[in-house]
């Protein structure tokens, strides 16, 4: 086999020719394409990483506040708990202590209410009574009795003062000699012991009236001398409402 050197010769400028051509018209441009485009993708990650170190430290800073926030809220919350359980504890001793003067005011006022009940039945009982009394005692009104307070009454004038028996034995208007009933028959045996009681004839007025119930009284402008049933019936009537 025979080799031609002048074409193996020539195909070996050709291809050297092609290498360079290639190398100068291909090749350069195309690294240069490619490093551009590296420095551009070296960009983009520098700046990708720089953005995603912000949003690192933004969110560091995020996580940071959301547990400020967190500490905060459990914060608030324990603070508005105690506070809350502390006004509860205020209101409900406010509450008891309301409640214990309430109920110490109402055992009062039913202790004073039951008093008064009490006092006011037995006011009412007393009246009764004595209205009971008092009907009665005019049922035994009568001559044997009415002596039995002319002599009281006699006793009563007796023990006067001298100077006071004087002064009724003189007064102009007289002494009022008072009756439950009309005197009648005794008239004249009461005007002449009251007489003699005083020891002068003092002026004798006689007039009735029946809330005596029995017994013969001395009254004058300024003189009283009581000596009947509804006398002693008040005496008893105070005493009672005295000792309730």
């Amino acid at each position: 086999m025979t080799f031609d050197l002048w074409a193996l010769g020539l195909q070996a400028a050709n291809v050297l020719i092609l290498v360079w051509l290639m190398q100068r018209v291909f090749w350069r441009p195309v690294a240069a394409a490619i490093a551009t485009r590296q420095d551009t993708v070296n960009a983009i990650t520098q700046t990708a990483k720089a953005t995603q170190a912000k949003a690192e430290a933004a969110l560091a800073e995020a996580t940071q506040a959301r547990d400020g926030i967190a500490a905060e809220r459990v914060k608030a919350l324990d603070a508005a708990r105690s506070e809350a359980e502390t006004a509860a504890k205020t209101i409900l001793t406010e509450a008891q202590k309301k409640a214990e003067t309430l109920l110490a005011t109402a055992k009062t006022q039913i202790e004073k209410d039951t008093a008064a009940a009490r006092k006011a039945n037995a006011a009412e009982a007393s009246d009764l009574s004595l209205v009971i009394a008092a009907r009665l005692l005019d049922r035994l009104n009568g001559p044997a009795i009415q002596s039995a307070f002319l002599s009281q009454l006699v006793d009563a004038i007796a023990e006067l003062p001298e100077a006071e028996q004087a002064t009724l034995t003189d007064t102009p208007t007289g002494i009022e000699v008072v009756t439950a009933k009309d005197a009648g028959a005794l008239r004249a045996e009461i005007e002449q012991a009251v007489q003699s009681a005083f020891k002068g004839k003092p002026k004798l007025r006689f007039v009735t009236d029946p809330d005596l119930i029995g017994g013969i009284e001395l009254r004058g402008p300024h003189f009283s001398l009581r000596n009947s049933w509804q006398a002693d019936l008040s005496t008893i009537r105070k005493a009672l409402s005295d000792a309730g």
